[in-house]
């Protein structure tokens, strides 16, 4: 090996080390992302490998030239688990169990049985397939963040296909047993590779996590925490600048006699009750319509592209759904019951605000007709 190709071999370590801090770094400022952490431990493993190759390179042996495969494989097998934890918000394990146990179990024997040459060769030919998978998962999540989660999926395959080489000319070669650290062109070209790939996977790792993190941040400032639904300012933002036309409807719920629940049963009680009326809202509509929560014990849904009956099926299912519910307290089984309200837009289309006021004054209707009861507006829509 020449000094130019430890000096690369070095260049990798060091890169990937820095990759590593990097990416636990950004760990530490936003621990919901627990794929940062897994992606850091697998560059570590890499980097660890990198570093053993360097003494295999120096001294060949089998024991060395074992660990080498063992580091760079399970190292890869992570990065793969990392991925799919990133695409799916899914535990790593199995990815790294299934992809670490069936390329040591096939690349491992052939270096400990001495035939180190046909070693290599399956070491890269797995490392090439960890890497293709790894960039398949990111590629499967790039509606996310089309633009830096595409350039990643792309800098794997490029790493991947540089592994591909290494097989290849290896086999080309033919020789089962070298006795040494392979060296040849492709070995050389997967270095300069290597370091340039893990360069950019680092940069748009930074693009990806800040632009994660604004999405979070814009979550949080538009979603309810204690339902998940929609709040408020988020409702508002959806529809406050659009006209209501004749076939949306706007229905907004209160629940009756919320504040005795709070008083009797006190407020964990009462913030149950809320999360569970909220997941009879989710239940109830489509994915085109919105569920909001707009005040302490007031909620609303936009309801689109639908009729008068169709609107008033939906709150009565939605009534009846929790005037049948019974909850357990310390004290005494719960049941609560919500009134609510609707109203349409129309043909030439009405402010939200105006839609908005006429469910809300059908729902104050609805609690002095007598409570747990459904009204519509006065103001209907013309056609």
């Amino acid at each position: 090996m020449s000094l130019d190709y430890n000096s690369l071999l070095l260049a990798v370590g060091f890169s990937a080390a820095c990759l590593s801090l990097t990416l636990f770094g950004i760990w530490l400022t936003a621990r919901s992302e627990k794929f940062l952490l897994t992606w850091a431990v697998s560059v570590l493993l890499v980097v660890a490998d990198i570093f053993a190759y360097k003494a295999y390179i120096d001294t060949p042996g089998r024991l060395l030239g074992i660990a080498t495969f063992a580091l760079l494989l399970l190292g890869f097998s992570t990065m793969l688990g990392a991925a799919h934890q990133f695409t799916t918000g899914r535990s790593p394990l199995p990815r790294i169990v299934v992809g670490s146990s069936i390329s040591l179990a096939v690349a491992l024997p052939p270096m400990a049985l001495g035939y180190d040459g046909l070693g290599f060769m399956l070491e890269n030919s797995f490392a090439a397939l960890l890497l293709f998978a790894t960039a398949l998962e990111y590629w499967k999540g790039r509606k996310e963040f089309p633009a830096p989660i595409i350039g990643i999926a792309a800098l794997y395959s490029i790493t991947a296909i540089s592994f591909v080489l290494c097989a290849l000319v290896l086999a080309l070669d033919g020789k089962l047993v070298l006795g040494h650290a392979p060296s040849n062109w492709a070995e050389d070209l997967s270095l300069v590779v290597v370091i340039a790939c893990m360069t950019g996977i680092g940069a748009l790792s930074l693009a990806l996590n800040q632009g994660r993190l604004a999405q979070h941040h814009r979550r949080d400032a538009l979603t309810d925490p204690l339902t998940g639904l929609l709040n408020r300012r988020a409702l508002f933002d959806l529809h406050g600048g659009t006209p209501i036309n004749a076939f949306t409807a706007v229905v907004v719920f209160d629940l009756d006699g919320f504040k005795a629940i709070n008083d009797e049963f006190g407020h964990a009680t009462g913030d149950e009750v809320l999360k569970l009326f909220a997941k009879d809202l989710t239940d109830n509509i489509r994915p085109a319509d919105n569920a909001a929560r707009i005040g302490g014990e007031e909620f609303a849904l936009v309801l689109q592209r639908t009729l008068p009956e169709k609107v008033e099926f939906t709150a009565e299912r939605i009534r009846a759904a929790l005037a049948a519910r019974r909850i357990e307290t310390e004290t005494r089984p719960l049941s609560c019951t919500v009134s609510a309200g609707y109203a349409f837009g129309s043909q030439e289309g009405l402010s939200f605000d105006k839609v908005l006021s006429a469910a809300d004054k059908a729902l104050y209707a609805a609690k002095r007709g007598g409570r747990n009861r459904v009204f519509a507006s006065t103001f209907r829509r013309t056609g």
